[in-house]
């Protein structure tokens, strides 16, 4: 008899794989996301090719119980009130274990409102001050699919996206600092809450706008002089001296304010090209 001494070494490993195996989960969900209106139906169906011993959908609401002798399974919801919902299409393999592939839902709300308003300011704005507005968004979800724009008129001034990752209603504040000029008379400011769920989520984007802020802007002529002057306008129906004019109370054109004193006088031209 000769003895054999064994290497380690030379040991191989083998793998070996039994028919029917699947190296990837064998079902497919048609469609593969969803997003779906809160209080909405939504309908999801599971499909598969190969022989099997049961599939089902697992889920909060619409839950389908396991079943031998289909190939395709429908998850459906005729209300869907489940924010945070996680749907999951299973299958039981005849020649492995159970595999699964979960279903993608978003669940959204339009706000209830938007709001805008000024911070710390009631009444006409004064040219070349700082102003901020504030826009208020109610009770909307998914924030982070969220937009606020700012306009003034048509033109864009500034948007904000957020990042928070929470299914349910929110509310969301944002702020826009101005500084109104004699051209911003009259100017509509305005902002726009917009949901951009994706390509499958509605098309055109759902979004919902505030009523304008009519920015009224004062017509200031006040000058520093000593002695104290006097102030004419011109392009007005009555006689006004003040050295303040309302937006509110003019029309479209040009206002000359003239300042007068002992030592002399002034003048500037204001142009009002808006509507109030």
């Amino acid at each position: 008899m000769t003895d054999m001494s064994i290497n380690q070494s030379q040991f191989v490993s083998f793998i070996v794989t039994f028919p029917g195996a699947q190296s990837e989960c064998p079902l497919q969900l048609d469609p593969q996301r969803v997003v779906v209106r809160y209080g909405g139906s939504v309908a999801v169906n599971c499909s598969t090719s190969v022989l099997h011993k049961g599939m089902g959908w697992e889920a909060d609401e619409g839950a389908v119980p396991m079943t031998k002798d289909q190939n395709l399974i429908t998850w459906r919801v005729p209300e869907l009130r489940e924010w945070d919902i996680k749907p999951v299409c299973y299958i039981n393999l005849i020649h492995s274990a159970q595999c699964k592939v979960d279903l993608p839902v978003t669940v959204y709300k339009t706000p209830d409102s938007v709001f805008i308003s000024t911070v710390n300011h009631r009444g006409p704005m004064m040219e070349g001050q700082q102003y901020e507005l504030q826009c208020d968004v109610h009770n909307v979800a998914p924030v982070q699919y969220l937009t606020v724009k700012w306009y003034k008129g048509q033109t864009l001034l500034h948007q904000t996206n957020f990042t928070d990752t929470i299914e349910t209603p929110e509310n969301k504040t944002v702020t826009l600092l101005i500084r109104p000029d004699r051209a911003d008379d009259g100017a509509q400011y305005w902002c726009e809450a917009e949901l951009d769920l994706g390509a499958e989520g509605p098309q055109p984007h759902p979004t919902n706008s505030s009523k304008p802020l009519n920015d009224k802007v004062m017509l200031d002529c006040t000058v520093k002089a000593n002695p104290a002057p006097t102030y004419t306008w011109d392009h007005l129906k009555e006689k006004i001296s003040s050295s303040v004019l309302k937006s509110s109370a003019l029309s479209l054109g040009n206002y000359t304010c003239t300042a007068t004193n002992t030592l002399g006088r002034d003048s500037k031209v204001f142009i009002v090209k808006g509507q109030f």
